[in-house]
């Protein structure tokens, strides 16, 4: 049986790499290596996939979600809500454009943001809704945007772990995820379901305004060279990351369609069973399953972890300090939701690249620990 890996990018990059290095040489031929004609390209190949009007690369996800917040030119101080249970970035680039993280609670079955709990934590100083679509499925897309215009608030997406996900909007039909809010950003870190191999990202937006600022803002301020109208950054996609992207973009259904077979393979090998709680699927979102994340009850997750390592599954857990417990970021409130889940839940290796003999041996140790947990109690 092959090693099992949380992600295989090189087994993945094996079946592509004749396309890849391809892409690199006309790359390297062309010598344009930033801005170059890989980059427009994916970035025309982007919109028409995802179906929306401006795709601006840059280089990392972290950029594209400080991008994002300075685009909007909000005043200093504005408050942004978003989940405790999350990455760190979209939080850290909140404070470090002057605004404040206010954290809420999320739903312990999708593990997206509680909608129920957004209105109440609504002041005057409110600008922005900002949804994390965690472990590849949309939070709540339809109330948040009717939250939003009722408030006057901005929506940014973070779709960097659900990029290629459909959501069904009850009035505009199928949108992919991160094109529903005023702005979306992604990540193309090499382990994301549509990665590079290095650093990149992404901001989309149908708003020809916000896109301006944010061409802008990934280009140091400029309108156009030598001429700067803001404070911008320096945030650009290289080219050879994009030549990357745009042969891998070809796949990225084909890689959702994949990890739905993995999700499926452990869907029923775990269905209703005691100790372990499935991933619940959104009504109205696909989920493409950036990760797998199992919710434990009863069950001792450091052993299990450590039981699984003993036989070379690996697995990890995200994320095991919410944002609002870390001293970075801390606030005094209490979000006992996340607090469980932060202590139970755990993810399984999700790969496009994983088989059926590495599936049913990943599945057989995760019930025969549970069972042995169970017999010991």
């Amino acid at each position: 049986m092959k090693r099992i890996q949380m992600a295989d990018l090189v087994g993945q990059f094996k079946k592509i790499k004749t396309e890849v290095y391809q892409a690199w040489e006309e790359v390297l031929e062309n010598a344009s290596f930033i801005n170059g004609p890989q980059v427009k390209k994916f970035a025309s190949n982007l919109e028409l996939y995802l179906n929306v009007k401006h795709v601006i690369p840059c280089a990392n996800g972290t950029d594209a979600l400080q991008a994002a917040l300075m685009a909007l030119n909000l005043p200093k101080g504005s408050e942004i809500i978003t989940p405790s249970f999350s990455y760190a970035a979209l939080a850290e680039m909140i404070i470090h454009v002057g605004h404040k993280p206010v954290f809420v609670e999320v739903d312990p079955s999708t593990f997206t943001i509680d909608v129920n709990e957004i209105e109440e934590a609504i002041t005057d100083r409110t600008k922005v809704i900002a949804p994390v679509h965690l472990y590849g499925q949309c939070a709540d897309m339809n109330t948040i945007m009717k939250i939003a215009q009722k408030h006057n608030l901005y929506v940014i997406e973070d779709a960097a772990q659900a990029i290629g996900a459909n959501y069904e909007m009850d009035v505009s039909g199928k949108l992919k995820a991160g094109t529903i809010g005023h702005i979306g950003t992604t990540s193309f870190f090499p382990s994301k379901n549509l990665g590079c191999y290095g650093d990149g990202g992404a901001i989309f937006t149908n708003d020809d305004n916000i896109a301006e600022e944010l061409r802008m803002i990934v280009n140091h301020g400029q309108v156009k060279k030598y001429v700067h109208k803001r404070i911008g950054l320096n945030s650009r996609l290289d080219s050879i990351q994009a030549a990357v992207l745009n042969v891998k973009l070809k796949y990225l259904d084909d890689y959702g369609a994949a990890r739905k077979r993995v999700a499926a393979f452990y869907d029923e090998a775990f269905a209703g069973h005691q100790n372990i709680i499935i991933p619940k699927r959104q009504v109205k979102s696909e989920h493409v399953f950036h990760q797998y994340t199992l919710t434990l009850k009863g069950i001792d997750r450091a052993l299990f972890k450590e039981y699984l390592m003993n036989y070379e599954i690996p697995s990890m857990i995200y994320y095991p300090i919410p944002l609002h417990k870390q001293e970075a970021y801390k606030q005094d409130i209490e979000l006992p939701i996340t607090m469980d889940l932060t202590e139970n839940v755990i993810s399984l290796p999700i790969s496009t690249e994983l088989d059926e003999e590495q599936l049913a041996y990943i599945c057989k140790h995760v019930l025969v620990f549970c069972k042995e947990q169970t017999l010991a109690q």
